[in-house]
């Protein structure tokens, strides 16, 4: 498979962020894509953890300055790049200083779930979706890591279903059994509601933890990629009952030519 245009969206992409199965899956998986003649374009939060001068962000102002709506609040959006080493790709971070700036990712000092989680990944899906928009670059394949991203599939079958970008995109999901412990902002739908959303799965986030955010995410995706062995009997079920296109868990060292042959025969067929 070439020629296309993929874009990743993750919460974590190694060396920015530690070694994960999230940030080895997207580095391995990226620089195959590109290597083999696909046009890669890979987006990532700027965590305060990311140390800006170790890894020379550098702003690019033609994308940045504009203000994104987060529950009737207007946003600062900034947009940093920086290159993978040793590959030519192009990383591109979301930045905002109140979301984006404290030295943390999910959790404070003391192991709380931030309350504004679930602005946080707002913000980060309308500043994903936007700037691709300013880039006028059409992907063929979206695929998403981490629950931060997973408002993605809700806002692209959506929001931006009438805009041509986003229109035939496949957007492919990475899931993991490992969710966070606690609850998004119990007024999430309100918020969601507030950009103009008005389906009736947003239901599903009565109940805003990590597997009900799982199932929304997964339900307007295109095709689910297992990022473990084994997951709740709930997700399962979910999975069966909406007959998902699904792609059983492989090893970190096995995922580029599965990846490829899943893109190619499963997703873009």
């Amino acid at each position: 498979m070439t020629g296309k245009r993929i874009l990743y969206v993750s919460s974590d992409l190694f060396p920015f962020s530690s070694e994960n199965h999230i940030s080895l899956s997207v580095l391995k998986v990226t620089k195959f894509m590109q290597s083999i003649g696909n046009d890669v374009r890979i987006f990532m939060p700027r965590f305060g953890v990311i140390n800006e001068r170790r890894h020379q962000l550098h702003e690019v102002i033609r994308l940045s300055g504009i203000n994104l709506v987060i529950n009737n609040v207007e946003h600062s959006l900034w947009i940093k790049v920086a290159s993978i080493p040793d590959a030519r790709l192009q990383v591109y971070f979301i930045d905002n200083e109140e979301y984006f700036k404290r030295k943390a990712i999910d959790n404070d000092e003391h192991g709380v779930f931030f309350k504004d989680n679930d602005e946080r990944a707002l913000f980060f899906t309308k500043g994903v979706l936007e700037t691709i928009k300013k880039l006028n670059w059409k992907p063929d394949i979206i695929h998403i890591y981490g629950w931060i991203s997973f408002f993605i599939p809700l806002y692209i079958k959506n929001l931006y279903k009438n805009d041509p970008l986003y229109q035939n995109v496949k957007i492919v999901v990475s899931i993991y059994n490992k969710p966070f412990l606690n609850y998004l902002d119990k007024d999430v739908i309100k918020k969601v509601k507030l950009d103009g959303i008005k389906s009736r799965k947003l239901k599903l986030l009565e109940n805003p933890d990590y597997f009900n955010l799982v199932k929304l995410c997964i339900y307007f995706s295109d095709a689910i990629i297992k990022g473990d062995l084994s997951f709740p009997k709930e997700i399962e079920d979910y999975i069966n009952i909406n007959k998902l296109l699904v792609l059983e868990y492989y090893p970190v060292e096995k995922i580029e030519t599965v990846y490829q042959q899943f893109y190619k025969e499963t997703v873009l067929e």
